[in-house]
């Protein structure tokens, strides 16, 4: 019993080690021999799942760890292409500081639409043999040897090498061998070309590299402009009737002069008469009452139409063509929902949700209750059908010339959905951007802007104080999170009139421009903001009284108190300073009063602003800053009133009276530091 045991013992051993001895008997994969490995890539978002984002003419710095076994030396590339091209570009990468292993590299992105990166690593033979050939004829050993080693690895090289290069590499491989003092020919090892030339026909023959990894690239816009949202409809000679697009064309100049680089329109559609809400988002509308553009659908229409008010789409180029005349980019909103007008109501009844009793559910986000909404089933069995209907909706304004669109709660509908419909437009469109209003939990935000959004709302409008402030920037701009997501500031919008500006008079409404015109590369404002509109519809709400959302409304833009000249002047500053342009450069500064904030930023030609803000609209504040300037009696600038101020190295003393002014926007001279 005991040997047949033993006898099963062996069989069982023998059965457990077959799959080894298989896989022994199998050649080994030539990928076993490449001994660098390249680990912790960044930036890279989920493992390469979705892109960096960049615009056009900015750098990517990449940093990995690369390391091999042993104490040879190593050596890294960084390579990038453009989506069109087959053949990669290189640039070295470098240590980031000795013995940690730690790699950088950068390159320029010049093409929107996709880019790709990846590394390359290697064992470097010859600057192995050229650290170690000089470490023993340091030590006055013998290196003759050493350097008929030296010899063939050089003459490996010129086997790679072109012509010209090949017939210079063996030169030098001969003298490593000729008959002259060691000492001679270690200089020759020294050489600058010797190594240069090593380096371009380097062996990589047992190389490593990454996987590639990519790089979505925007133009310019996306990062930087000024937004400026209003209702066309209340642009026109008359107050009871909505003023076309025509005679809305007429308040763009003003804009304009403002120096806003974005005009940005809510639903331009025909609006349903169906549960049309009236003044004050009340339940009963007037027969002259124009009800909210957001309820988007009528017998006139959908969502390739103009609501009537407005005029045709030839009012809408009209529109359009002169807003681009002053330098103004038109956005439009879109809005994934219809009113139980909207014709696919009844064309497409399958698209929307349904309740037990076979009626269309409106809208609702409890306790709020939108009545004149129908909202999309993006789950619905018709959602093939769905999908590219909002697509040829979208593309058809794209062919009226429109190219940015903010986007009406994205949060609401499936990512997927995002990820397809914003990679089907840019597969076309690259050019086209879209910003997501957002207003909810912050991985859903992050999440929409990994699945293609090119700029998204914030919680700006929630953060006043410092401590606040400090902590929400620093994350937007100092974390992976700046990868992806960029931040626009909207000082206020139709939705959100805070708490800080109805009680806080015009220095609150200074401040927040001041914040939002420099935190951020792109910010916007609701018309309104800049004459300090402050009215909300009852104690505790953040909505406006006699909201242009369910009514006509004129305004007086030349009325006591507004701020149009300090709008203009921050919008100049922002055009004419590089630093301002962009947000991840941005550094917060030490205060000794928490009532004042000081940050600067910093653009890649040394262009340096500083900007410091009293966030207290009620009182005077004072205290000192620590400027990030290494030099005594140097000047300071103030970019908003042009008057100079001589500081020293260290803290400065600053002080703001809400009635003449809540900041300072600095120009720095050279000489600061990080």
């Amino acid at each position: 019993m005991h040997d047949r045991d033993a006898a099963l013992t062996d069989r069982q051993r023998d059965l457990d080690r077959r799959p080894e001895l298989e896989a022994a008997s199998e050649p080994l994969p030539d990928s076993y021999r490449q001994r660098v490995v390249i680990e912790h890539i960044r930036p890279e978002i989920d493992g390469g799942r979705f892109p960096v984002k960049r615009t056009v003419g900015e750098a990517v710095v990449v940093v990995a760890d690369v390391f091999a076994d042993g104490h040879d030396v190593v050596a890294a590339a960084l390579q990038d292409r453009a989506g069109s091209e087959d053949r990669w570009r290189e640039s070295p990468m470098e240590p980031t500081a000795p013995g940690i292993d730690e790699w950088r590299g950068t390159f320029h992105v010049n093409h929107i639409g996709w880019h790709g990166y990846r590394i390359v690593a290697w064992v470097d033979r010859f600057m192995t043999w050229r650290r170690d050939l000089l470490l023993k004829h340091g030590a006055g050993q013998a290196v003759a040897i050493e350097l008929l080693a030296g010899a063939l690895i050089v003459r490996e090289a010129a086997a790679r090498a072109n012509n010209r290069d090949g017939a210079t590499l063996l030169e030098r491989a001969d003298a490593l061998t000729e008959d002259t003092p060691p000492a001679a020919r270690v200089a020759l090892a020294l050489d600058d070309e010797l190594v240069r030339l090593m380096a371009a026909y380097a062996d990589r023959s047992r190389a490593s590299s990454s996987s590639e990894l990519r790089v979505w690239v925007d133009r310019e816009r996306a990062r930087f402009g000024a937004w400026y949202e209003m209702f066309p409809r209340s642009a026109g000679p008359d107050p009871s009737r909505s003023a076309t697009f025509r005679e809305a064309a007429c308040a763009l100049p003003r804009i304009a002069d403002l120096g806003f680089d974005i005009i940005y329109l809510p639903p331009i559609h025909p609006i349903g008469t169906s549960f049309r809400k009236g003044p004050n988002n009340t339940l009963i509308a007037g027969p002259r009452d124009p009800g909210s553009p957001w309820a988007i659908g009528s017998r006139e229409g959908g969502h390739t139409a103009i609501e009537p008010g407005l005029g045709t789409l030839a009012d809408f180029a009209v529109f359009r063509e002169e807003a681009e005349r002053l330098g103004l980019e038109v956005a439009l909103d879109l809005a994934w929902q219809a009113s139980p007008d909207h014709p696919w109501v009844g064309e497409h009844p399958e698209w929307f949700r349904h309740r037990p009793d076979g009626t269309i559910r409106y809208a609702e986000n409890p306790p709020k209750k939108y009545q004149d909404i129908y909202p999309f089933d993006f789950d619905s069995d018709e959602w093939r059908a769905l999908w590219p209907g909002l697509l040829d909706a979208t593309r058809f304004w794209i062919a009226h010339g429109v190219r940015i669109f903010r986007v009406d709660n994205p949060h609401t509908k499936p990512f997927r959905f995002w990820e397809w419909f914003i990679d089907r437009i840019h597969a076309d469109h690259p050019d086209v951007i879209f910003l997501s209003e957002a207003f909810t939990r912050p991985k859903v935000m992050r999440y929409l802007a990994k699945a293609g959004f090119t700029q998204s709302y914030t919680y700006f409008t929630w953060r006043n104080t410092k401590a606040e402030l400090t902590e929400y920037f620093t994350e937007l701009t100092q974390t992976p999170v700046a990868e992806y997501l960029r931040p626009n500031l909207f000082a206020n919008t139709p939705d959100i009139l805070h708490a800080y500006l109805q009680h806080g008079g015009r220095p609150a409404f200074e401040a927040r421009l001041l914040l939002a015109a420099t935190l951020g590369a792109s910010y916007g404002i609701y018309s309104g903001f800049e004459l300090c509109e402050a009215r909300a519809l009852k104690p505790g709400s953040e909505e406006y009284a006699d909201s242009e959302k369910y009514q006509y409304r004129q305004w007086d833009w030349s009325r006591a108190g507004n701020i149009n000249e300090l709008i203009c002047c921050i919008n100049s500053v922002r055009r004419e300073h590089p630093a301002l342009q962009q947000d991840r450069t941005l550094q917060f500064h030490a205060t000794d009063n928490d009532a004042i904030i000081a940050y600067s930023k910093t653009s890649e030609d040394g262009d340096r602003v500083m900007t410091i803000v009293n966030l207290d609209p009620h009182h005077m504040q004072h205290g000192f800053v620590d400027t990030p300037v290494d030099a005594d009696g140097y000047t300071v600038r103030d970019l908003v009133d042009d008057v100079e101020y001589t500081w020293h190295r260290g803290w400065n003393y600053v002080r703001f009276d809400p009635d003449v002014r809540q900041g300072h926007v600095l120009w720095l001279p050279s000489g600061a530091r990080g």
